[in-house]
């Protein structure tokens, strides 16, 4: 591992920072540019913010538009993987990057609306105004309508239901990737390959509270999606029944300090 990675993913919080927005990539030529710009223009009002990119192994022209675009956007930071490892893991890498105690995460082809990201910011103020002990919080985006053919939201539909059906964790959509975490959150719970399908389940399995926003979908400008279908649905299968393993064996004890 490079040294400049490895400083990378030991950063600790930086309470200035409001927010740390990760974007994991692969081979997401012509979406790199509009979408850290969209980021860019939409939090603007926060001031306090940076964008971290991701980039899985990408063997197309993914690095150099990253280049360019930080030439653009100093609160652009670029993380990159050797080979791809996958969205779960990219997405940790760039989270253990974060110096925000507050992430938020969205697709690197630009089929989440980064306008959407206000609405996650906005629900969880309205969530800790109304209750301020709310305790460990995640706000999951649900898209309202799928801008994919018919055959993926076909998938989606079979899979989101099988995991509802066997998690019971409440949560139409949990393949949206738009999120709003704690850094220490995600950081406590266990990893795994493809964690991020299981997200809220195990948020809930650690005690904590999801609160699901409708957010807009739309359809991917270029290219194709890297993370294939076929292997969702065997490894999802398999993942599935680990955190079911993983759910059952939870305990969250009931704590007292003693004067």
């Amino acid at each position: 591992m490079p040294n400049s990675l490895l400083k990378a993913t030991k950063k600790t919080e930086d309470d200035s920072l409001e927010l740390s927005v990760v974007i994991p990539m692969r081979n997401e030529e012509g979406n790199v540019l509009p979408i850290v710009n969209e980021v860019n223009a939409e939090l603007a009002q926060l001031e306090h913010f940076e964008i971290i990119c991701v980039d899985d192994g990408s063997d197309d022209n993914t690095e150099n538009e990253l280049r360019q675009a930080k030439a653009s956007f100093p609160k652009l930071r670029i993380i990159q993987h050797m080979q791809p490892y996958g969205q779960s893991t990219a997405t940790r890498t760039g989270i253990r990057a974060a110096y925000a105690p507050w992430i938020v995460t969205l697709d690197g082809d630009g089929q989440n609306p980064p306008s959407e990201i206000l609405s996650l910011v906005n629900a969880r103020e309205h969530a800790l105004e109304k209750t301020p002990k709310i305790g460990t919080l995640m706000i999951a985006g649900q898209r309202e309508t799928r801008k994919d053919d018919w055959f993926r939201r076909f998938c989606s539909i079979g899979a989101n239901g099988l995991r509802s059906w066997v998690l019971r964790d409440g949560i139409r959509d949990t393949g949206c990737s738009l999120k709003l975490f704690r850094r220490d959150t995600f950081l406590d719970l266990p990893y795994f390959d493809h964690m991020h399908r299981f997200l809220p389940a195990l948020v809930q399995r650690a005690g904590g509270h999801v609160i699901t926003v409708n957010v807009k979908h739309r359809p991917r400008a270029n290219g194709r999606t890297k993370y294939g279908l076929m292997n969702r649905l065997w490894t999802g299968i398999v993942d599935l029944l680990g955190v079911l393993w993983l759910m059952r064996r939870a305990k969250q004890p009931i704590i007292n300090e003693l004067d």
